[in-house]
């Protein structure tokens, strides 16, 4: 097949993909069967964003990176990406920041990258762009003349039309989406917001084979379900049940159940309302006392946005309380730990741990609820408590399923997952686990790189300057 190019905020480089999880991890895993090049984000924040990347090699694949200049960093990640489209992508329409000089600089880090990406493309190139913070980039470079397939995936949800034109310059963004090729979802609700946005707020028209008509373009837009290497996180989740951090931590439960929450530190994730839960599962069956202990691993993420530092000081505060009112002399119901762990060591975590407690406000998919499906042991599954707001409550549908704003529901699920007999943990385990063997990360990719590589290269469909409005 022809080069792959991926483009993404932030890459994993190989000595950091121990600890890489998500997008990096399904990436990597991508690069590792096809070769290429991942570009983006080195991470590093200068005095002044890269004028070209820097790249090394690594077997097949080319990392290339650049560094990011603290104006930049401050307008285009913490700014507009951050403080802006990701509260507004999640439903948080009271936490959207706007400002003009945020945007400016989102679009003016978007010409950059394209500028710095455009020389090391080869014609033949099929480029794959993503998630939230470079929606403009595949315009930018089609201005730049590069006619290449381009592809966009979101990794985050797309929200409803009521909440998408809240947006100042949201029209802009849609006119962006559309110099693609295929634009990917993760899920079929997703995909129709977008769909209704195209024909409500751009006039565009709804075509055959999920394709759609707008800003004088025809690009496909569907949904590829993103999903976890399957096998290798079930020999992972094998050998780790004997590691030495497995160990320590089965011997420190003293015999009780293990509920576990992993997630990045972010308020998409619904753990203030998870510890509430876990209180009141205490509060309300006072048998779980002394009997469960919930370990929240949140490692701290974006910690120059103010509503990031007073998240980490409301769950300090939390977990303090609660563990005040209920903790005995030997036992605290509550482990928040804000660092972060391998992969490895969260497989055999997950492995060990009765219920998994999967409940953000929204999600694009959510993996880890996958890989603690992929992690149980055949013989003694746990439980996987999962929100209906993340995509992969769409299919794994023999979880419990809640509402993650109601407490008592989430109460009430953990107090049923902890009592459930063996045989129905079985049941509902294989029936998740026959889900997640059949959609993995290996089917994501083949089906959205087939889409790309079968879409038109028609002239016509790639003259930016006749057919794609201009981004200012």
């Amino acid at each position: 097949m022809a080069r792959l190019v991926i483009v993404s905020n932030r890459i994993s480089l190989p000595r950091e993909q121990n600890r890489a999880g998500g997008l990096a991890v399904a990436v990597r895993d991508v690069l590792r069967r096809h070769g290429g090049i991942w570009f983006g984000w080195s991470g590093d924040v200068v005095a002044e964003t890269s004028a070209a990347p820097s790249i090394r090699m690594q077997g097949r694949v080319a990392y290339a990176t650049f560094d990011l200049g603290t104006v930049d960093h401050a307008e285009y990640y913490n700014g507009f990406a951050n403080s802006t489209l990701w509260p507004l992508f999640h439903y948080r329409l009271g936490l959207v920041e706007f400002r003009r000089r945020d945007f400016d600089g989102y679009l003016r880090v978007n010409t950059r990258i394209a500028q710095c990406l455009a020389p090391l493309i080869k014609p033949e190139d099929l480029i794959w762009i993503h998630d939230y913070h470079l929606i403009p980039l595949g315009a930018e470079l089609r201005k730049l003349g590069i006619s290449n397939r381009i592809g966009f995936f979101l990794h985050t949800p797309f929200p409803g039309i009521g909440v998408f034109e809240a947006l100042p310059r949201h029209e802009m963004l849609l006119q962006a989406l559309c110099a693609y090729d295929v634009i990917g979802f993760q899920t079929d609700t997703d995909l129709r917001s977008f769909r209704h946005c195209i024909t409500t707020l751009a006039d565009g028209a709804l075509l055959e084979g999920d394709q759609l008509s707008a800003f004088g373009r025809i690009a496909r837009a569907s949904a590829f379900p993103i999903g976890i290497d399957t096998d290798a996180f079930v020999a992972m989740a094998a050998a780790a049940a004997g590691a030495e951090d497995t160990i320590r931590l089965k011997d420190s439960l003293a015999g009780r159940h293990l509920i576990i929450g992993v997630d990045r530190l972010d308020y998409s994730k619904g753990i203030p309302q998870r510890f509430a839960a876990f209180a009141q599962l205490l509060a309300d069956w006072p048998e779980h006392r002394s009997r469960a202990t919930l370990m929240q691993i949140a490692p701290t993420s974006r910690g120059e946005v103010a509503q990031y530092r007073a998240l980490r000081r409301e769950l300090e505060g939390a977990a303090g309380r609660i563990n005040s009112k209920f903790a005995e002399f030997d036992w605290t119901p509550i482990r928040y730990l804000t660092k972060g762990f391998r992969r490895h060591t969260l497989a055999g975590f997950f492995r060990l741990a009765r219920i998994g407690l999967v409940t953000p406000m929204r999600d694009g998919m959510n993996l880890v609820a996958k890989e603690y499906v992929a992690a149980q042991d055949p013989a003694d599954p746990g439980v996987l408590v999962l929100s209906r707001f993340a995509g992969a409550a769409r299919e794994l549908t023999s979880a419990l399923v809640v509402n993650p704003l109601d407490v008592d529901e989430i109460s009430e699920a953990l107090h049923a997952a902890l009592a459930m007999p063996h045989d129905e943990r079985l049941a509902r385990w294989n029936e998740m686990m026959s889900i997640v063997r059949k959609n993995t990360v290996q089917a994501w990719h083949e089906a959205f790189l087939a889409a790309l590589a079968g879409a038109s290269v028609a002239g016509a469909n790639h003259s930016p300057n006749r057919l794609i409005r201009a981004l200012p």
